[in-house]
């Protein structure tokens, strides 16, 4: 399920979504000098990670349906723990977490973009060390 050719690993470890061994970004995503920047090419295969000017435009509205998720779920663990502050307390506990959240956000969901246009190849992946 997490293994070398499925898009969950890909997305979440930020991997080239072609051949699973090439980083994605620049560098870290807490890094801010090089926030989310996406690489113009894959190291290991070579992919163009970009298809067009301004693609991972599309990635914000991805973004957006991850931080939904991502503040559900912050709530729906503050029932199972059995935190029962107000609104104004469970609110500002779910912006902190989106905040602390927010440039991983923004990086998986750009991988998440690239992964809906890009197919891993497990013949590439082979060939490459």
């Amino acid at each position: 399920m997490f293994g070398k050719g499925s898009k969950l690993y890909s997305i979440l470890f930020l991997k080239c979504p072609r051949c699973h061994k090439g980083s994605f970004l620049e560098a870290n995503p807490y890094n801010l000098g090089k926030f989310n920047k996406v690489k113009k090419n894959c190291p290991k295969c070579g992919l163009k990670y970009s298809i067009e000017p301004s693609f991972y435009y599309g990635s914000m509205y991805v973004s957006y349906a991850v931080g939904i998720a991502v503040a559900v779920a912050i709530y729906v663990l503050t029932l199972v723990f059995g935190l029962d502050f107000g609104p104004l307390p469970l609110f500002v506990t779910i912006v902190i977490g989106l905040i602390l959240a927010m440039p991983y956000i923004g990086a998986v969901s750009k991988s998440i973009w690239a992964n809906f246009f890009f197919k891993y190849d497990k013949a590439m992946a082979d060939t490459i060390k």
